[in-house]
């Protein structure tokens, strides 16, 4: 004589199936390493990209300067511009307006 009560078995396996299946569906966008996270970190790359062109692109203006200012190539107007800014010097034909 059988029972009739129903199989539990089948019923617990798909059961941990969906709790597994739903678990890994949350971590795959919720996670650590999800999508929202993901996002998150490209937007951060962008804006660090961006600050890296303006570095770079001070950097290079910088070193034109440095390079105009060495023994090797010495941009006379540039150096004039320089003593005027840093010693504060005029020349006597030169009408200071402060």
């Amino acid at each position: 004589m059988k029972s009739s009560r129903p199989p539990i078995g089948p019923l617990f396996y798909f059961g941990t199936a969906a709790v597994l299946g739903l678990y890994f569906t949350f971590a795959a966008v919720q996670g650590d390493f999800g999508l929202f996270n993901r996002v998150q970190v490209e937007a951060e790359v962008n804006t660090l990209q961006a600050i890296q062109k303006r570095h770079a692109a001070e950097l290079a203006r910088l070193e034109n300067r440095t390079r105009r200012l060495s023994d090797d190539f010495l941009d006379l107007d540039l150096l004039d511009e320089r003593a005027r800014d840093v010693l504060g010097l005029v020349r006597p034909d030169e009408i200071v307006i402060r």
